[in-house]
């Protein structure tokens, strides 16, 4: 089985090394995404910050042929867990149905000082 590495069209190519997605089989891994929209401003609300993150995985999980439908496990980071109600909030927002399997995790800092979530994906790939 060969691995592919997933990036969303019509998106910036990450700076950094690294792939937004890879592909192997019918399984997708997600690099993890951050609160950050397409032009690269990070709100300061954790419920935007949250939501531009789902969006940036919708994205990634598109381009491989998947969807929050297909996603079998959710990492979540969060630099503050007194925000850990407010992330649910929109959390729940975007699945329905049988929940993936998560684990959410309080972590001291992410990449840039304003980034508060940080979450990563894996995810199945119907044939």
């Amino acid at each position: 089985m060969e691995r592919q590495a997933i990036f969303p069209p019509g998106r910036p190519r990450p700076t950094p090394p690294y792939s937004p997605g890879i592909r192997l089989g019918n399984l997708l891994f997600t690099a993890g995404a951050v609160g950050a929209d397409t032009d690269g401003r990070v709100p300061e609300d954790i419920r935007a910050q949250t939501r531009n993150t789902f969006e940036n995985l919708k994205a990634v999980l598109a381009a491989a042929g998947s969807g929050l439908d297909h996603v079998l496990k959710v990492t979540v980071y969060l630099t503050d867990i007194g925000d850990f109600d407010a992330m649910n909030e929109v959390y729940r927002s975007y699945f329905a149905g049988d929940l993936p399997a998560r684990t959410t995790v309080a972590v001291a800092a992410l990449a840039r000082p304003e980034l508060r979530i940080e979450i990563e994906m894996i995810a199945h790939i119907p044939s």
